[in-house]
């Protein structure tokens, strides 16, 4: 397993760009900044699965949600895709540092946490400090009871605590 430092990626609503971890910049369709979160949809030019993806940024929850749309024959089992992230933002520039542990919800179905060896290696090695693992270790498990109390549907458990999130038509 390749242990790397927490993995940080820039938003900047003003310039319509999205910038991942390693430094590429994206151009993006739609930003939408609402009172719980930030909005973003863009297209995924030359992923060979991926065509499209939207994310909602919601730092009260410390949860980054995606869902993708995938190319035909690529498809996935599951709708969502969770990252637990601190997310902070200054003038237009929000902020996501992953913190290793992911979420996989099959609305209805289930919701598994991935990447825990991930954590504990970053911990271990100490690119993650304690607290920092801690807050990561509790904002999952307050996500996976949320959802699994709301019949594994992330959309309802946001939904109950006043957090609407809303995506593009397919």
């Amino acid at each position: 397993m390749h242990i790397h430092p927490p993995k940080i990626e820039y938003f900047d609503i003003d310039a319509k760009s999205n910038t991942d971890p390693k430094g590429y910049s994206r151009g993006v369709d739609e930003y939408r900044l609402t009172p719980h979160g930030l909005y973003m949809a863009r297209p995924m030019p030359g992923h060979p699965d991926m065509a499209h993806t939207e994310s909602w940024l919601l730092p009260a929850h410390g949860l980054r949600v995606t869902r993708w749309t995938w190319h035909p024959g690529h498809e996935r089992d599951y709708d969502l895709y969770v990252d637990v992230a601190e997310i902070s933002s200054s003038g237009s520039v929000w902020k996501t540092v992953d913190l290793y542990l992911d979420l996989v919800v099959r609305t209805g179905r289930s919701v598994t946490v991935l990447d825990t060896d991930e954590l504990l290696a970053a911990l271990d090695r100490g690119l993650l400090p304690p607290g920092r693992a801690q807050w990561a270790l509790e904002t999952t498990y307050r996500a996976v009871a949320g959802i699994a109390a709301h019949g594994h549907d992330a959309e309802r458990w946001l939904a109950a605590q006043g957090t609407i999130t809303t995506w593009r038509r397919r």
